[in-house]
């Protein structure tokens, strides 16, 4: 299957879910973009790896760093693998440099091993086609809240899906696809990726 390179694009707070964060993958040369709602703890451990902050003590994902290269591990690759009722799945490609593992893992979790390894992150054309959302430009506000975030005190993964839209059930067809539009324009991508979830489950019954 065809793989697709991404980055991270956008870390915001989530506006469906208190004390969670939604983690933007963008496309490498593309205009699609990939929203994943995370938990406090994975959004602070990715935004102060990203802006090399040092904490007082390690965190979690750091003392995974150490542990593993401290046995010569290396992780090669991160590959969001699966889509299965919004819920992502990840695992990472380890190496020693003679053997491949490859470890299943959270997407927050796999996200924020991957910017300390400096590693790639991957997915499947198939999921960025069905849970992609196609933008006109490239401003994504990188991260926003950032001070908020490396401050907080992080609690355990709420979820690595974005919630169902309950509330476009109401809607035609095309009126949720006038919203979609007015959701990418305003850069509001976890809302865009709740129209698109009931859009899909439409076009799909």
């Amino acid at each position: 299957m065809k793989k697709v390179k991404l980055d991270i694009v956008g870390l915001s707070y989530s506006q469906t879910q208190s004390g969670a964060y939604a983690l933007v993958l963008g496309e490498v040369n593309g205009r699609r973009r990939l929203p994943i709602i995370i938990g406090a703890f994975e959004a602070q451990a990715i935004a102060i790896e990203i802006e090399k902050m040092t904490p007082s003590r390690p965190l979690t994902h750091d003392l995974f760093k150490t542990f593993a290269q401290s046995y010569h591990i290396e992780i090669q690759e991160v590959l969001i693998y699966n889509l299965v009722e919004g819920v992502f799945f990840a695992k990472l490609i380890c190496t020693d440099g003679n053997t491949t593992q490859e470890i299943d893992a959270r997407t927050s979790d796999a996200i924020a091993l991957a910017v300390r390894f400096n590693s790639a992150i991957y997915t499947y054309e198939f999921i960025l086609s069905s849970a992609g959302i196609v933008i006109e430009g490239n401003d994504f506000l990188f991260l926003e809240n950032i001070d908020n975030i490396t401050k907080e005190q992080g609690s355990e993964d709420i979820s690595t899906n974005i919630p169902g839209g309950s509330n476009y059930r109401s809607l035609s067809l095309e009126e949720l696809n006038q919203k979609l539009q007015e959701a990418i324009a305003e850069e509001a991508y976890e809302k865009a990726a709740r129209i698109r979830d009931e859009i899909s489950k439409r076009n799909s019954a």
